[in-house]
């Protein structure tokens, strides 16, 4: 089988959509599978590689971290015609996806997509709720060829079926349990850090407020006093917000900018407790690589999150916004050793059977349906 996937970020960006696509590119080549991605060119990153398709871009200036895209047709259209793909993956709404759209239809090769990003539930965070209309007829016009629309989350599934939308098809994540585990030596994370406090809790993601990021200053505030002075904060990640979020954070909190791989898993396990207030997620990989490092999570009971956690299970899930009950959350679950070791058990047991081998082969037998059915209509 050749797959053409056509995305609007990828590789070195660092976000969850890049890092799925960029693990399922690794699973192709592993099984053998032929692709070509079509993805953004980004300024100062050399790195070549034949299957990867860049197209000149240029920053989108409402938000510098994502680019948009100036496709070359002519150069598409020929590197198209060249590897003659049996299947077209569209990952993303934007310049590139729209490419995709295309020349499925030119080509008449079939076409699917996947859904990653609650995009109306941004809209309020930048005060754009009078495009909510817009963007729903925008994004019924996109998806309408599609056979097969991927889904991370039954609640994002949910979400789209009351939208009026068909042919959805849940495509979960997994986890790298061999990256991400609980036996790294915590003492490494809190001498490179500094970090002399009792408890220390993490938030993972970038630092934009429609991950509602912003409210944990004021949640570390809430904490009673007793408390405050015995937790330190680490914030991973980077964004717009962040020049705003350090001058308002309290002085045990600290921003160590993106990281990644083994660093990255590092923190994880260090971590007592991870924090996640973003509401708008359609799953949350972030929660899912802190359980498997053996951290519990007290995150919003919202969207993609409240598809992996369980209340109580692996953590706790609060009211999207709700300061107090964060903080009692935190209260709650660093006063009782047994509930949280129990917790981080449960929480790893899951994460062993997200297992990405298994959710890509069957991503794979979705395609592979998609193109039976495809070529019994082009032969009947």
């Amino acid at each position: 089988m050749r797959v053409a996937l056509f995305t609007d970020t990828f590789v070195p960006k660092i976000n969850g959509v890049a890092r799925t696509l960029k693990r399922l590119t690794d699973f192709f080549e592993k099984k053998n599978i032929e692709y070509k991605v079509f993805a953004p060119e980004i300024p100062d990153y050399p790195f070549f590689h034949s299957r990867i398709h860049r197209l000149s871009s240029f920053r989108f200036f409402l938000y510098p971290e994502c680019r948009v895209a100036v496709p070359n047709v002519m150069q598409m259209k020929a590197e198209l015609q060249a590897f003659q793909p049996h299947l077209i993956h569209v990952a993303t709404p934007f310049n590139i996806g729209i490419c995709g759209l295309h020349y499925a239809r030119k080509m008449q090769v079939p076409l699917v997509g996947s859904y990653h990003t609650n995009f109306d539930h941004y809209l309020r965070y930048y005060d754009l709720q009078f495009l909510s209309n817009f963007l729903w007829r925008y994004m019924h016009w996109f998806h309408r060829s599609m056979q097969k629309i991927f889904v991370p989350s039954q609640d994002t599934m949910e979400q789209l079926k009351r939208r009026g939308f068909t042919n959805l098809h849940l495509w979960p994540r997994g986890v790298d349990c061999s990256l991400f585990h609980p036996y790294y030596h915590q003492r490494e994370v809190r001498e490179k850090y500094n970090i002399d406090e009792k408890y220390l809790l993490v938030y993972v993601g970038r630092i934009a407020v429609e991950k509602d990021v912003q409210l944990l200053p004021e949640i570390a505030k809430r904490l009673p006093e007793s408390l405050r002075d015995h937790v330190h904060w680490l914030v991973v990640g980077d964004g717009p917000l962040k020049e705003e979020m350090q001058q308002r954070a309290p002085e045990r909190m600290t921003f160590v900018g993106y990281l990644q791989g083994s660093d990255l898993a590092k923190v994880y396990a260090a971590a007592d407790l991870f924090v996640f207030p973003s509401a708008t997620e359609t799953f949350g990989n972030v929660v899912l690589e802190s359980l498997a490092s053996g951290t519990a999570v007290i995150g919003a009971d919202s969207g993609g999150v409240k598809s992996i956690m369980q209340h109580g299970a692996f953590g706790y899930l609060c009211e999207p916004g709700a300061i107090d009950e964060f903080a009692a959350a935190i209260v709650r679950f660093l006063s009782n050793d047994t509930q949280r070791k129990q917790m981080e058990l449960a929480g790893r047991a899951y994460a062993l059977t997200q297992n990405w081998e298994v959710i890509f082969e069957n991503l794979i037998s979705e395609y592979e349906k998609v193109w039976r059915h495809h070529a019994e209509r082009l032969h009947a």
